[in-house]
């Protein structure tokens, strides 16, 4: 089962002081992007995030899970903690690249 568009709205309204907030659908699912950056991921009307070192201490008691078939494991956000979404973007966001686009192979461009 694929997210929501109407949750997708409630995520973005709850991260909404951030910075600038924009999402794309991917995969079925979404990537919602802050300042450009790719930070959360929603698949199935849940909320995941990368399990990196910096989010450890915040994170530890957080369930886990897949959010897909072949995806590594990754933090549930609860996303209607206001205060803990607000310090999991404040840890991610500088350690998060904007991602470059790539050109595409094959379009006759030279």
């Amino acid at each position: 089962m694929a997210s929501t568009e109407e949750f997708i709205e409630f995520v973005c309204s709850q991260i909404d002081n951030e910075g600038v907030i924009r999402y794309r659908k991917m995969f079925g699912d979404y990537m919602v992007y802050i300042n450009d950056k790719p930070l959360l991921l929603v698949c199935d009307n849940v909320v995941y995030v990368k399990m990196l070192k910096p989010l450890e201490p915040v994170l530890e008691e957080a369930d886990t899970g897949y959010p897909y078939r072949g995806a590594r494991l990754h933090y549930i956000l609860d996303i209607e903690d206001r205060l803990l979404v607000r310090t999991v973007i404040d840890l991610l966001e500088p350690i998060t690249a904007v991602p470059v686009k790539r050109r595409r192979k094959g379009r006759g461009h030279q």
